[in-house]
C-alpha cells in the first residue's frame, strides 16, 4: 500500500487497488487450482503427460552431461 501512496495514490485509492489486487491473485490460484485438479482427473491428459514424461527421461540419458 505504501508503494501505492509514492505512486500519487491517496490512502482510500491505495487501500482500494491493494484489494483488488487480492483479490485478483486469490482468483487466479483458484482458477489453477481448479485446473489442475481436472487435468489430474482427465486419464487422457494423464496417459498423455506420462507418454512426454517418458520421452523426456529418454532423451535425457542420451544427452551430453
Amino acid at each position: 500500500m505504501e508503494l501505492l501512496m509514492r505512486e500519487g495514490m491517496n490512502e482510500s485509492e491505495a487501500v482500494r487497488a491493494a484489494l483488488l489486487e487480492s483479490a485478483r491473485r486469490r482468483r487466479q490460484r483458484s482458477s489453477l487450482r481448479e485446473e489442475v485438479t481436472r487435468l489430474a482427473a482427465d486419464e487422457r491428459d494423464r496417459a498423455a503427460r506420462e507418454r512426454v514424461m517418458a520421452d523426456m527421461d529418454a532423451v535425457g540419458l542420451d544427452w551430453p552431461g
